[in-house]
């Protein structure tokens, strides 16, 4: 049995442990939440702020993301007053004023709203909370849509990091799933970044796309010398059409699959690391030269809900619908729909939550491990702490993966190998309590490979 037989199946993607589907049925109540991020606060003022801005004008059938598909920009206004009420909510109650390390504007499309709305509610943010000196502002931004005048807007309110939904460079492609951009219009926005001042670019490219084949892959590859974007992500198109039903748009018969899907990925991992980029990850590259490399090499680097990142804070505050909030030891969801978000935070003035989990002690062990593994590419237990009955299950499964070259084994200490990087997410499987509890059969993850 070759490897891609054996290890392609539906895995989580570890973006939080434990993964959403996973979570408890009843939400951790807004008192026992701020609670959590209280404490967290005591330790440490310093946060990460992510904001959900969920508009696109759009449907690219590919997307799994929350999205609300609009021609309306009347919804702007709104949403902003919604996003800086729910600030406010966190600080009447919080004991300690954070301050602000991290600040991430997700979608959506970030860039459907127009520069001054975007003016508005980051100068909201910034009027209530103090900046850490090490801070990293970035959003993402589509091609079609990111004006010079977006770009330095943001610039003089101190982002300095922009990640850019390219996915991939043939326009049949983008055609395919309806991802309506130009490479001049990417030429355009990464000159415009360039000029108003950004140090960190960021590519996102993805493998798997319906009709996409190796010549694509490695053209994708190629655009990427010429732009030397700082950073690249470089994911797996994951089909769940159960969960975006945009998906259904094209024939599955059009993905590629199993040995073809995994030439894809194999062919741009290895034409991105010749390119000069490090491997610092799941799906992340960086040059040497980008915070993201540096923190690599030196240990330091973090994966939270916004991906890869230098920012190690406890505590994570996500504003708007389907923002997932994270202090540590418990994490919360906010309304996904945008009408429920804005009643509850405007009108019933109440923290949005509607989904959640309060980890055990158990799962936090298991988080640090999933996290070791997937920033710096190892994990050990040889103190106590670290210890828990998902080592002794994943120890078995890990000798299974070191015959196949997939990980290195010594005492108390499992590493990942070159090999192994393409299969991270089923090295972290055997460490998962629920996924093992439950065995799932229906349709829950995308496919690891």
């Amino acid at each position: 049995m070759s490897l891609i037989e054996k290890y392609d199946r539906p895995v989580p993607r570890y973006t939080s442990y434990p993964t959403v589907p996973y979570w408890q049925p009843t939400a951790p109540g807004a008192g026992a939440w701020l609670e959590s991020i209280n404490r967290r606060l005591s330790e440490t003022r310093d946060i990460s702020l992510y904001l959900h801005l969920p508009f696109c004008e759009q449907l690219c059938t590919y997307c799994g993301c929350h999205k609300r598909i609009t021609k309306n920009h009347a919804v702007e206004e709104p949403y902003v007053d919604a996003l800086l009420a729910e600030l406010n909510l966190y600080l009447q109650e919080l004991t300690e004023l954070p301050r602000l390390r991290e600040l991430h504007l997700g979608g959506g499309t970030p860039t459907f709203f127009g520069p001054d709305a975007l003016a508005r509610l980051v100068d909201g943010i910034l009027e209530r909370l103090p900046v850490a000196d090490d801070h990293s502002f970035g959003f993402e931004a589509h091609p079609s849509t990111t004006t010079a005048d977006h770009l330095t807007t943001l610039a003089a309110r101190g982002f300095r990091r922009v990640s850019l939904g390219v996915q991939d460079f043939n326009p049949e492609i983008l055609r395919l799933i309806n991802r309506r951009q130009t490479e001049e219009g990417i030429a355009r926005t990464v000159c415009n970044a360039q000029l108003a001042g950004y140090d960190s670019i960021n590519f996102d490219l993805i493998y798997g796309l319906p009709r996409q084949q190796v010549h694509d892959i490695r053209y994708s590859v190629e655009k990427v010398r010429e732009f030397q974007p700082d950073r690249i992500a470089f994911y797996g198109y994951a089909h769940v059409p159960w969960h975006s039903p945009g998906q259904r748009a094209y024939s599955e018969a059009d993905l590629p699959r199993g040995t073809q899907r995994w030439q894809l990925c194999q062919t741009g991992r290895r034409l991105l690391q010749e390119s000069g980029y490090t491997d610092i990850g799941l799906d992340h590259f960086s040059l040497p030269d980008d915070d993201l490399a540096i923190a690599h090499r030196d240990g330091r680097l973090h994966r939270n809900f916004m991906g890869y990142t230098t920012a190690n804070t406890p505590v994570t505050l996500a504003l708007g619908c389907s923002a997932i909030g994270d202090s540590w030891d418990m994490y919360v969801q906010n309304e996904k729909k945008v009408e429920a978000y804005q009643k509850a935070v405007l009108l019933e003035r109440r923290l949005p939550i509607i989904k959640g989990h309060a980890l055990a002690a158990a799962d936090t062990v298991v988080r640090r491990h999933i996290l070791n593994l997937m920033c710096q590419g190892f994990t050990d237990w040889n103190e106590e702490s670290l210890r828990c009955p998902a080592i002794d299950r994943a120890v078995l499964h890990w000798n299974d993966m070191a015959l196949d070259g997939l990980v290195r084994r010594s005492p108390y200490r499992v590493e990942v190998t070159k090999t192994g990087m393409g299969y991270l997410r089923n090295i972290c499987l055997p460490l998962d309590d629920y996924y093992w509890a439950r065995n799932p059969t229906t349709a829950t993850f995308s496919r690891a490979i």
